[in-house]
């Protein structure tokens, strides 16, 4: 063989072999075309909606929101409770300074109990030890006590013989104490002291200053024995004692 008819060979493969690959790089490419139309078809196709059969969908933002079926109401969250029991501690009112405090002033109730004693009203008798007026004379006697307030009273008297005085003594009475004590009976005493005028009638009628003191001595409920000693200072110094017994109210 010679050399011209192996280069006509040569070129004659040369050429079908460009033919051929030509053709596949030309069906490949048409191949690669329509996988992209493929996938863009795929891609740009938009889903429909299917309506739900005897449901109307609004695109008012009105009607949507009151057509959604969840709820719209947050739920209230519950306090949770502790298991173990808490104990309450009372509170207290402060306590007011001492210099707050308010003492309440002593109320005037005439016929009211004293620490002494209740008040009574009783008949007894005067004894006179000098002088020339009825209180120092022996005479009858009609005494009382009428409680002020817890700690005063007044204790008028009138004394009953030629001519008729008055007593009419402020007292100061003080608290119950017991001066014997027998295991038996107790017997309980309230002293008393005080101050006022003593006023006589008749042709020469006087008043004059008075000093008047005594006990008070319980004896029940209903009766109270007392015993007291009167100065008066009419025309000259007058003393006289005087014994009775009260029944109390």
């Amino acid at each position: 063989m010679n050399t011209s008819h192996l280069k006509y060979i040569i070129s004659v493969l040369g050429i079908t072999t460009g033919i051929f690959g030509f053709g596949n790089l030309e069906a490949n490419a048409s191949e690669i075309q329509n996988i992209s139309k493929d996938t863009s078809t795929v891609q740009t196709k938009t889903v429909t909606p299917v309506p739900i059969s005897g449901t109307k969908i609004s695109e008012n933002a009105t009607d949507l929101q009151a057509q959604t079926p969840y709820p719209t109401q947050i739920p209230q969250q519950i306090p949770q409770q502790s298991p173990y029991p808490t104990q309450q501690i009372p509170q207290q009112s402060p306590e007011p300074f001492p210099e707050q405090i308010e003492t309440p002033a002593p109320t005037l109730s005439p016929g009211r109990r004293t620490r002494g004693g209740s008040s009574y009203i009783g008949v007894g008798g005067n004894i006179g030890l000098g002088g020339d007026t009825t209180l120092s004379e022996g005479s009858f006697a009609v005494n009382s006590k009428i409680g002020l307030t817890n700690n005063f009273s007044v204790r008028p008297s009138a004394l009953i013989g030629d001519d008729v005085l008055f007593l009419i003594p402020l007292t100061l009475d003080f608290p119950v104490e017991s001066v014997t004590d027998t295991g038996v009976q107790q017997i309980n005493v309230a002293p008393y002291i005080g101050a006022g005028a003593a006023i006589s009638t008749g042709q020469d009628s006087t008043v004059g200053f008075l000093i008047s003191g005594g006990v008070d001595v319980p004896l029940s409920p209903q009766f109270t024995a007392n015993a007291g000693v009167n100065v008066g200072f009419i025309d000259d110094t007058e003393v006289g004692l005087l014994l009775g017994i009260g029944y109390n109210f």
